[in-house]
């Protein structure tokens, strides 16, 4: 294997500690809601994480005889959040959660067993399997995580106040990007079983000059297209936009609460006066519509490449900073250094080549991009349809990362992606200025 079955293991019981924490925060009676309408309640992620580790590495990667094959389906894959596709089951539908417990704890056994003594062979012999399965379980800490932050009062166990509340607001600036050549993806000859498959194959390309934002929108500079009336004006947004407002209701972001003449943002354990300083969380339809009234536009992935990882000298960095390993709240808002967002500008140290702040950490990246395949392509063998399901013009990429993303991510071929109209990611965006 190219991963000792010691540090596998030390990997995922990392991980299942991760995701344990989440869980309890929870009081009981939560783990039956459903926080957002178009994902499960939280209690299938209780057998989720298990059902999906135990699928791919003990019964497809060595075959076991199933132990629950009703369990095995029923939590097996989770749900995208596209407009209008809502569970509609009850709460009542679900197995009782001791007997969930129960088996997600076998589960877990039996995964720990066989990454100890199984004779693996094919992905497995190669580590990259599990490898992906940590990965998925720290993929889902952060959707547990937002999750959370849309519960009701009462639901979570007290937990701490959020840090950072204050802060200085900075005022926009631009940063012009000289013209120069970006390389995305992961390179399979060198790297075949570290990435998934959206990311392969490493490729350069060209990416002309442009003027992009030096520090992400800020919740100040969102709220003056708030208070302009930014949401009532329909030249700025899609018509698919425009149909989710007027269908949802939707006339601030997520993340924002109106109360006594003012606004509220809701943190994980608190709600708080909005933090200016902070940086605007917001849907793809959302920073694309800001964009248009700002006369401007999103960054393409290739140029958030060029920003983040491009060189006045034409080299490429392994991170906005350099070669140095991540450091969480020192390089960025990332690798769970906080639990909410903190001030744009706080981590200087993560400054790319060109002088752009803020390209990982303290929120992902919208982007332009439409998620679609690299060339060369070639799924997953154990998951076929973890990209290629989405490869359907409806999603759009997202590079960086937040609080809640675990440093494995900050590789530079790493893509997440969403659509358009899910309000609930911890997603921040910056303009690129037409003829600047």
């Amino acid at each position: 294997m190219s991963e000792t079955r010691d540090s596998l293991l030390a990997r995922f019981r990392m991980a299942r500690a991760r995701t344990d924490a989440l869980f309890e925060w929870l009081t009981p009676q939560a783990l039956l809601d459903r926080p957002i309408a178009e994902r499960h309640r939280l209690v299938f992620y209780v057998g989720h994480l298990e059902a999906f580790d135990w699928n791919l590495i003990s019964r497809d990667g060595l075959g076991r005889a199933s132990r629950n094959a009703a369990f095995e389906r029923l939590f097996a894959f989770g749900i995208d959040p596209l407009d209008g596709n809502l569970p509609r089951d009850d709460a009542a539908d679900w197995p009782g959660l001791d007997a969930i417990r129960t088996w997600a704890q076998q589960a877990r056994r039996d995964v720990d067993a066989d990454l100890a003594s199984g004779p693996f062979t094919g992905w497995l012999a190669e580590g990259w399997a599990a490898h992906l399965a940590i990965e998925h379980r720290l993929m889902h800490a952060e959707t547990l995580a937002y999750l959370l932050n849309r519960l009701p009062d009462g639901a979570l166990r007290p937990g701490p106040a959020p840090s950072f509340v204050t802060g200085r607001v900075q005022e926009p600036s631009l940063v012009r990007i000289p013209a120069g050549r970006a390389t995305l993806g992961l390179g399979r000859a060198r790297a075949p079983h570290l990435g998934w498959d959206n990311e392969y194959d490493e490729h350069t390309v060209d990416v002309p000059a442009f003027t992009v934002d030096r520090i992400p929108v800020t919740n100040a500079e969102y709220l003056r297209f708030v208070e302009a009336g930014g949401y009532r004006e329909r030249r700025y947004w899609s018509d698919a936009a425009w149909a989710w407002l007027a269908r949802d209701g939707v006339t601030q972001p997520r993340f924002w609460r109106r109360a006594n003449g003012g606004w509220r943002w809701k943190t994980l354990f608190a709600e708080v006066p909005l933090p200016l300083a902070w940086p605007v969380y917001v849907s793809h339809a959302e920073a694309t519509a800001f964009a248009t009234w700002r006369g401007a536009r999103l960054m393409t992935e290739p140029e958030w490449h060029r920003a983040a990882l491009g060189t006045p000298e034409g080299l490429e960095r392994t991170f906005p900073w350099g070669a140095e390993p991540p450091r969480p709240g020192v390089h960025g808002n990332f690798g769970f250094a906080s639990l909410d967002p903190v001030p744009v500008g706080a981590a200087p140290a993560g400054r790319s080549a060109f002088g752009v702040d803020e390209l990982v950490g303290n929120g992902w990246e919208w982007t332009s991009t439409v998620f679609a395949p690299f060339e060369g392509f070639t799924p997953l063998p154990f998951y076929k349809g973890y990209s290629a399901d989405f490869f359907d013009g409806r999603h759009f990429v997202l590079k960086g990362a937040s609080a809640h993303t675990d440093v494995t991510f900050l590789r530079r071929s790493f893509r997440n992606w969403f659509q358009p109209h899910y309000p609930h990611v911890f997603a921040k965006f910056r303009c690129v200025l037409e003829g600047a």
